[in-house]
């Protein structure tokens, strides 16, 4: 899933958060979905509203699972297995420095000098260019922090475009985008997406 947005992403939660935060990530997020809220909105708003709801629904199941969340976190890469979150790892060097009383000098016995001459090859060592055209994912459905999120992770830049003239104070969804779903595209070429946001009504509260 390294392409992908990971369930914390989804929710707008750090991999961290308790069964509670999480809770209520939820039930903000999906509160903006209600039908009292799409009351009214442009087509292409309901079109994506099944698919936000669907996608937030298997984030909160996964994550209050606890052999659920564990599997994912290691597929996504925040947790090794038998370890907690990942962290900085300390690599000992197979190598020591030695006392050399002939010498009357610190000396550097053969392995780590084997050694430290192969991390040296390996930081010159040619790396390989990143493509000059990804294919840009499909960020309909999300809220606007997850799909720049998206979109930035795979080499793009994300412009944005306000659907709702006068919104309530919430993240927006995105309804739709400037380049398809799986276009190539150039890296660093710009996705505008469109983000609506439910408006402002008398009474109206989330």
């Amino acid at each position: 899933m390294a392409d992908q947005l990971s369930y914390y992403d989804v929710l707008g939660v750090e991999p961290g958060a308790s069964a509670d935060e999480i809770r209520l990530a939820f039930q903000t997020k999906v509160g903006v979905l209600a039908p009292a809220m799409i009351s009214g909105a442009p087509s292409k708003v309901v079109a994506v509203v099944d698919r936000a709801r669907a996608a937030l629904e298997v984030a909160q199941q996964t994550l209050l699972d606890p052999a659920a969340r564990q599997r994912h976190d290691v597929e996504v890469g925040i947790l090794r297995p038998g370890t907690g979150l990942v962290a900085p790892v300390p690599v000992p060097s197979r190598g020591t420095w030695t006392s050399s009383p002939s010498a009357g000098r610190a000396g550097l016995n053969s392995d780590a000098l084997v050694e430290g001459l192969g991390l040296i090859a390996d930081w010159l060592a040619p790396r390989p260019a990143p493509p000059r055209r990804v294919a840009v994912p499909d960020v309909r459905g999300l809220f606007v922090t997850g799909a720049r999120r998206l979109l930035v992770a795979a080499g793009l830049r994300c412009g944005v475009v306000q659907l709702t003239r006068d919104p309530i104070p919430v993240e927006g969804l995105v309804v739709d985008q400037s380049l398809p779903a799986g276009t190539k595209a150039r890296r660093s070429a710009t996705v505008t997406v469109q983000v609506w946001h439910p408006a402002r009504r008398p009474g109206r509260r989330l």
